[in-house]
């Protein structure tokens, strides 16, 4: 890999262990600062999420005719103005639930426009053959952040507040336009075509391709079910298990260790199972051991101990598999979809993240946070079902090919 990716991959490094931060802090200034419960935490999680719901196709269409570094650059900084909002607010006294209910639409919002550019954007920066290696390089330092992230997080909520360990998320994006921004290399104009797609492309390009379909069934039910868990999840740990916040930080930061792990480890397998057994492979572990967390016994330190065991061999398939579904989706799509297509998917699989939040927040209020986490798992469990399918187990090595183009 040359300078451009190197400094690029540094920027998204730094940027996702300050998002990792944020995504522990966010709930915890909720529930600690503001003493909100499983509903205020749902409330800040289906705001994250709700552009996701209708955003991603209109971004997608959008994208696709446009350079994409320009636009990464924009979104990194109203994502560091966001962040930065909260520990403004704490200081004046000014903090409220509705605050950060709006600061986490605004960052998800920005967050859905910068994903679907980047996705489009590094077929484009780095070479074919090189393109599952950067893809392996983002994936590990994303799950590296995953290991540091909340332990970092956690620390910081207790030395400092959990509205003060935002700055650190704030300064994380502004590195990140950085990083994007210090590239040399010019960004290749987009492709200039006759034919001018309609707003659902990006959908029938997942609709022909049989793993595509499977891949967005699975992630959209692993979404919805993993947000019910882990609304629920945070407050079971720390209020109901006594866990502390620097506690539940470590023992997410075990799943990202294995995630780590996994993510090294996803190639080899691919080469050595196929793409399509080295998914389901990875999925035995990911959607199959959450299954225990309902039933984890003890308190405080013990309790701490158990919940990260099983975030490490669960993060291990998860890790795995997100390499795997990145390179494959970035492979079988004619490149002058990429944008339109990524937007489609996400609005399937990301689209239901508030809705998944608020059944979490419905369920752990309406009966109990250990039957609500129950509930997630069991959904999480259930995602698999259609990456097991012949059409997918098959899957040697993703093609390029004309085939689901126009």
């Amino acid at each position: 890999m040359d300078g451009d990716f190197k400094r690029f991959w540094a920027g998204q490094t730094v940027s996702a262990v300050g998002t990792q931060v944020t995504a522990v802090a966010l709930p915890l200034t909720a529930a600690l600062t503001l003493d909100a419960g499983a509903a205020g935490v749902s409330a800040i999680a289906t705001a994250t999420y709700l552009p996701s719901a209708a955003l991603p196709l209109l971004a997608g269409h959008w994208l696709e005719r446009r350079r994409k570094r320009g636009v990464m650059i924009a979104t990194d900084v109203v994502r560091a103005a966001a962040v930065a909002v909260v520990p403004i607010a704490w200081a004046f006294g000014e903090l409220t639930l509705p605050l950060l209910v709006g600061v986490a639409f605004l960052v998800g919002a920005a967050s859905v426009v910068f994903d679907i550019a980047s996705f489009a954007y590094l077929p484009d920066f780095v070479p074919e053959h090189d393109l599952p290696g950067a893809n392996r390089a983002l994936q590990g330092s994303s799950t590296a952040a995953q290991v540091g992230g909340p332990g970092i997080s956690g620390l910081l909520v207790q030395l400092l507040g959990p509205a003060v360990a935002l700055l650190v998320d704030a300064v994380s994006y502004l590195v990140s336009a950085i990083g994007i921004g210090t590239a040399r290399r010019a960004e290749p104009a987009p492709q200039a075509t006759d034919d001018r797609p309609g707003l659902w492309e990006g959908v029938r390009q997942l609709k022909v391709s049989p793993f595509l379909r499977s891949l967005t069934a699975h992630a959209a039910l692993y979404n919805a079910s993993a947000q019910i868990l882990v609304v629920n999840l945070v407050v079971l740990a720390v209020k109901e298990r006594g866990l502390s916040a620097g506690g539940y930080g470590v023992a997410l930061s075990a799943g990202g260790a294995g995630a780590f792990v996994g993510a090294m480890l996803g190639l080899r397998l691919a080469r050595r199972l196929g793409y399509g057994r080295a998914f389901g492979t990875s999925l035995v572990l990911s959607t199959g051991l959450p299954l225990l967390l309902a039933f984890l016994p003890g308190r405080g330190l013990q309790y701490g101990v158990l919940l990260g065991a099983v975030q490490f061999l669960a993060g291990i398939g998860l890790g795995s598999a997100n390499v795997l579904s990145v390179t494959i989706r970035q492979l079988l799509i004619p490149r002058t979809a990429l944008a339109r297509s990524n937007g489609a998917y996400r609005t399937f699989t990301f689209g239901v993240l508030p809705v998944g939040a608020a059944i979490g927040g419905v369920l752990g209020s309406t009966f109990s946070t250990t039957t609500a986490v129950a509930v997630g798992t069991i959904g999480i469990a259930l995602s698999a079902l259609p990456m097991f399918v012949r059409e997918v187990r098959t899957l040697e090595t993703p093609v390029p090919t004309a085939s689901v183009g126009r």
